[in-house]
């Protein structure tokens, strides 16, 4: 491929594409997920693994489940968003390979290998994670991830009983400009990288 976005696109995904903290009161539609999730799957993973799993807490009683995992910074900008997604990787994504990655037994490299199982679940569901986040914001939505809460917590609330892990969260829907704080600085290419 060799197409280059134009300016317009590049800034709805970057330049202009802010990490939102308040929501207009405008619901999120489920097709606009749907669309932002068909992107984002189709984002590059290794093996072809695609470990992210992801809930999306929209409802009243979903919310006051999530809420009592959440960092008090977090709190009322998460119980004010019109929904927010749990970004979680499931540690038994081999079980998918064989139908993922049929080109060879990519399930057996994993099994009983806790330690490449833990890196691998990790760093695949984190790249799904960020793929999907700049996928809303192709599709016309704003977003603003967090870290701010107890894993094991909302593992228990949303997971308990299956191989799926949170990793991050995801405030979703349609930006309030009134909540945003100037932009932070960013590292240029000579601070952050080096070519050899």
């Amino acid at each position: 491929m060799t197409r280059i976005l134009d300016d317009s696109a590049q800034d709805i995904l970057f330049r202009a594409a802010r990490t939102y903290s308040k929501f207009k009161d405008t619901p999120v539609p489920d097709d606009l997920l749907r669309q932002a999730w068909d992107l984002a799957r189709m984002g590059p993973t290794s093996v072809n693994c695609q470990p992210a799993r992801i809930v999306f807490v929209r409802s009243p009683e979903a919310k006051q489940r999530l809420k009592p995992a959440l960092a008090p910074g977090n709190l009322d900008k998460t119980m004010a968003a019109p929904l927010t997604a749990i970004i979680g990787h499931d540690m038994e994504f081999y079980d998918r390979l064989p139908v993922l990655f049929p080109h060879t037994d990519a399930r057996a490299w994993f099994v009983g290998n806790e330690a490449m199982i833990q890196s691998t679940a990790t760093r695949n569901g984190t790249l799904q994670g960020a793929y999907f986040m700049l996928a809303l914001r192709a599709v016309g939505l704003d977003c603003g991830a967090m870290s701010g809460f107890d894993n094991a917590k909302v593992d228990e609330a949303f997971f308990a009983g299956t191989s799926i892990r949170s990793n991050f969260l995801v405030n979703i829907g349609y930006g309030d400009d009134s909540g945003l704080f100037p932009r932070g600085p960013r590292l240029d290419f000579t601070e952050a990288c080096r070519v050899e």
